[in-house]
């Protein structure tokens, strides 16, 4: 793992000016941080592997895919590896074609990571899904995880809805106009405020 991204400091010295309850989360939460893996395909793999199913379960699943590919997730040994070999992980039908199909795209190079780093959230979004299996939240998830971005707001995330409610005493879902208004108010450090809504419910930091 990496060490935090260059405006972690910035942007939480940015958001305890701006929001009482986030400053609350910062001054309480002072372990962790988000980092990255700066690794798309070991995420979009994960990511994959995860939809749908508990926490639990992914750990167990993606155990059994990181031993089957001998603890080298890459796109050249996922492609060598059969679809039955696959689902003995525990990869449903749909999952095992997402993560083939990830694999090819890697390697021909239709999906290519590096044209990420120029393109906006919302452009990446649109350009991560494009892959099978990899919807908005997934792709947010790849922004917030892999490249560290720092305005994301994922409110399709059930964790951090939860935490919204929990922390500004709102009912679950938290009406929309609050919502865009905590986005008005922690841009351009949204993913800080998201990272930190997630630890108030969490015991661990999270990594994706």
């Amino acid at each position: 793992m990496s060490k935090p991204p260059r405006y972690w400091s910035k942007a939480k010295r940015f958001l305890s000016k701006k929001d009482k309850v986030i400053a609350k989360l910062i001054s309480n939460y002072k372990d962790g941080s988000l980092t990255t893996r700066k690794d798309v395909f070991f995420s979009l793999c994960k990511s994959i592997i995860g939809q749908q199913i508990s926490v639990a379960a992914a750990n167990s699943v993606f155990l059994k895919f990181e031993k089957i590919c001998k603890r080298k997730i890459n796109p050249k040994i996922v492609n060598k590896l059969s679809a039955s070999s696959l689902k003995s992980c525990g990869l449903s039908r749909q999952k095992v074609k997402g993560i083939k199909e990830l694999a090819k795209k890697t390697l021909s190079k239709e999906f290519n990571p590096d044209l990420i780093k120029n393109m906006s959230d919302d452009e990446a979004i649109i350009y991560l899904s494009n892959l099978r299996q990899i919807g908005r939240w997934s792709a947010e998830m790849i922004l917030l995880f892999t490249f560290n971005r720092s305005n994301i707001w994922p409110l399709q995330d059930i964790g951090l809805l939860r935490a919204i409610s929990k922390n500004y005493k709102k009912k679950y879902f938290p009406p929309k106009i609050f919502l865009k208004k905590l986005y008005k108010r922690f841009t351009p450090y949204c993913s800080v405020a998201t990272w930190y809504l997630w630890r108030s419910i969490d015991d661990e930091p999270i990594q994706y």
